[in-house]
C-alpha cells in the first residue's frame, strides 16, 4: 500500500505546487500525483499551470517521492507522440519515479485546440490508440502508426529511460475498466466502487489500482466545508457532467444547487482523523492500495503537520490490514 498526495494545481500557482511537493515528501508521503488541465474547474481556484514544467521541476526539488499525472489526456490537446516523449523525459530527470496516468479526457481542456470533444465510446477507442503509440514509441527506433483516429509518421523518442514508466489508466465503468485492464499497467479511479477494481482483476488487470480520497482539513468542520464548497463542489457533478461541461462558468452554474451539507456527505471535513480513516477505508475495503488523499481545506501545511503526526500511522495500519 502506498499513500500519495494530490496537488490542487488549479488551486494554487505553479512555484507554490512545486513548494507543496517538497513538503509532502518531507511529511511522509510516498507519491504526488498531478492533474493535466488547461482550465480550472471554477473561475475563483484561479489557476491552471503547465504540469510538465512542474513536474520537471519537482523532479529535481525531490529525492524520493514518486511523481503521477492524475490524469493526461493523449488524444485531443496533446498528440500520444508529445506525451511519450514528455513522459520518457520526466521518468529520466527523476530517476524512474515517474507513472504515466492516462484519461479520455474533459471537455474543459480539450476542446481549446479546436478539434471536438467526441462521445465517450470514440474517446476510448482514440485512448486505446493513443496508448498504443505511446508504447510503440517507448520501443526505440523510428516507428509510424496508421490508426482510425491516430497516426504517427516516422517519429522517434531519442531518450528512453529504463525501466519505462507505468501507465495507469483512468476508468468509472465497464468499457473504461476493460480498457485499463488491457491496455494499461495500473487502474486509476475517483470512486470507492469495488465493482471498478472486480472489473478490473477479471478483465486481467493485475497492477496498482490508484484512487482518490475526498478529504478536507481545517481547525473545525464548517471551516472545512466552506472551503471545498468554495473551490471543490464541482466535485460532486458527477462524472457524466465533469467530461462534458466546456468552461468554469459552467460549473459554476451547474452547482448553484450544491450546499455545504451535500458538501459534507462527499468529503471527510475536518480535524477528527476517524473521519478521515473512515473516508479511506471506503477505498481501502474496494479493492484499492494506492490511495490519494486528495485534500480541499484551506491550509495545506496544517495538513501536512497533521498526516505526519496523527494520520499517517494509523492509515498506513488501515491499509495493510484492509
Amino acid at each position: 500500500m502506498r499513500v500519495g498526495y494530490k496537488l490542487a494545481t488549479e488551486a494554487f500557482g505553479p512555484r507554490e505546487i512545486i513548494r507543496q511537493a517538497v513538503a509532502a515528501e518531507e511529511a511522509g508521503f510516498d507519491f504526488v500525483e498531478l492533474s493535466d488541465h488547461f482550465h480550472p474547474w471554477l473561475d475563483n481556484q484561479g489557476h491552471s499551470a503547465f504540469t510538465w514544467t512542474m513536474l520537471g521541476s519537482i523532479a529535481e526539488r525531490t529525492d524520493r517521492v514518486g511523481l503521477v499525472t492524475g490524469v493526461t489526456c493523449p488524444t485531443i490537446r496533446y498528440h500520444p507522440a508529445v506525451v511519450a516523449q514528455a513522459a520518457a523525459t520526466v521518468a529520466l530527470v527523476s530517476d524512474g519515479r515517474f507513472t504515466l496516468g492516462l484519461g479520455s479526457g474533459e471537455r474543459l481542456n480539450e476542446h481549446v485546440v479546436g478539434r471536438g470533444f467526441p462521445a465517450v465510446a470514440r474517446r476510448h477507442a482514440m485512448l486505446r490508440e493513443a496508448v498504443e503509440i505511446i508504447r510503440l514509441l517507448w520501443r526505440g527506433g523510428y516507428q509510424s502508426y496508421d490508426g482510425r483516429y491516430l497516426q504517427l509518421e516516422d517519429a522517434r523518442v531519442f531518450d528512453l529511460p529504463d525501466p519505462l514508466p507505468e501507465i495507469a489508466v483512468a476508468a468509472s465503468g465497464g468499457p473504461s475498466v476493460r480498457l485499463a485492464a488491457e491496455c494499461g499497467g495500473a487502474l486509476f479511479a475517483t470512486e470507492p466502487k469495488s465493482g471498478i477494481v472486480d472489473g478490473y482483476v477479471a478483465a486481467g488487470g493485475r497492477g496498482a489500482r490508484y484512487a482518490e480520497v475526498p478529504l478536507a482539513y481545517a481547525v473545525d468542520e464548517a471551516t472545512a466545508a466552506k472551503a471545498v464548497h468554495a473551490t471543490n463542489r464541482w466535485a460532486l457533478t458527477g462524472w457524466k457532467v465533469m467530461s462534458e461541461l466546456p468552461n468554469p462558468v459552467n460549473f459554476a452554474a451547474a452547482t448553484t444547487t450544491v450546499t455545504e451539507e451535500d458538501v459534507r456527505g462527499r468529503f471527510a471535513c475536518g480535524p477528527d482523523p476517524a473521519r478521515h480513516l473512515a473516508a479511506a477505508r471506503e477505498f481501502t475495503d474496494s479493492g484499492f492500495d494506492h490511495l490519494v488523499l486528495m485534500n480541499a481545506g484551506p491550509d495545506p501545511d496544517g495538513f501536512f503537520d497533521f498526516f505526519r503526526s496523527t494520520l499517517a500511522s494509523p492509515l498506513r495500519a488501515l491499509a495493510t490490514t484492509a
